[in-house]
């Protein structure tokens, strides 16, 4: 049987408390070779002809941001037309159908103003113009079966 205060490898194992300092290692460590690139100061486009360098798995960009300090901008948003957002409303709130014939005028003003003045919102116009025509159509519908029931009683 061992002691317990001998290591297996042999020799006594240092009585340590918490307060003393860790054993100090004999050398200092060695830097760890570069295992994706070559040796330090190499530069990188200096491999062999038909073989791709390889960076440095972890570190810092080579030569700062590449895009400057700031994000890059998506895209430049352009301006939407408010008759387009007006005509869309329009439709979807029918107002007595009075909110289908402003739809219709503000939708087809709103496609013109879009084209000319290169502006965003040709989506809402269009179903300005769709939805003023669907209550249009749902009015001439109402106004069809009143007609019929009135000439019949």
């Amino acid at each position: 049987m061992s002691d317990p205060n001998e290591p297996q490898h042999g020799g006594p194992t240092p009585p340590t408390s918490p307060m003393s300092p860790p054993p100090e290692s004999p050398e200092p460590p060695q830097p760890q070779p570069y295992p994706y690139s070559g040796p330090p100061g190499e530069p990188m486009h200096a491999q062999p002809h038909g073989q791709y360098p390889v960076a440095q798995p972890y570190g810092p960009y080579p030569h700062g941001n590449p895009y400057g300090p700031y994000p890059p901008a998506a895209w430049a948003s352009r301006p939407t037309n408010g008759m387009a957002v007006a005509s869309m409303v329009l439709g979807i709130l029918w107002l007595y159908w009075l909110g289908s014939i402003l739809a219709l005028i503000f939708g087809y003003i709103a496609k013109k103003q879009i084209e000319q003045r290169h502006e965003g919102g040709g989506g809402m116009a269009t179903a300005g113009i769709v939805l003023g025509w669907v209550g249009l159509g749902i009015l001439t519908a109402i106004l069809g079966i009143a007609a019929v029931s009135i000439a019949v009683n």
